[in-house]
């Protein structure tokens, strides 16, 4: 059966990436009762990192937003492998951390954030709003400009 999730992704014209393990110490996820905790997931397209440097120099307000969307497809991969592979087990987005790698004097995180926290909400409805932060970081892995964690509820 078709979860609500994969029907509106698919409205949106949306595939998510196949589930991908790290490449270091640590899992993609956990899950302790109902929480599915989502680590940190970068903007990764066909095994490769995207979207290389920082907010305020190499990239806009808006090419971070779709960087930070981007990060929340790929936790929907890994959301989506933590339900064994039925998105209709998710019940809520709780909370999401965006850290964004700024160029010094760059203060506009929270209009990052929206990319990935406005994609939740048009896909999940009030289901998707979310607690989150957005910080600005000097570097993240890869040298990518965003980065984003989650946590959600589910069945």
């Amino acid at each position: 059966m078709t979860s609500t999730i994969e029907q509106k992704l698919t409205e949106m014209g949306i595939t998510l990436p196949a589930f991908a393990l790290p490449a270091a110490n640590y899992v993609p996820y956990t899950i302790s009762g109902n929480l599915v905790y989502i680590s940190g997931t970068l903007p990764m397209k066909d095994g490769k990192p995207q979207d290389i440097g920082k907010l305020g120099r190499e990239f806009s307000i808006e090419q971070g937003q779709g960087t930070a969307k981007l990060c929340g497809i790929n936790i929907l991969a890994s959301l989506k492998h933590a339900c064994g592979g039925d998105l209709s087990r998710v019940k809520k987005c709780v909370r999401m951390g965006i850290f964004v790698a700024s160029a010094e004097g760059f203060t506009d995180q929270p209009k990052v954030a929206n990319g990935v926290s406005d994609f939740m909400v048009a896909l999940m409805g009030d289901a998707g709003k979310h607690a989150r932060f957005a910080v600005g970081v000097a570097e993240l892995p890869f040298g990518v400009a965003v980065e984003v964690d989650a946590t959600f509820e589910i069945a």
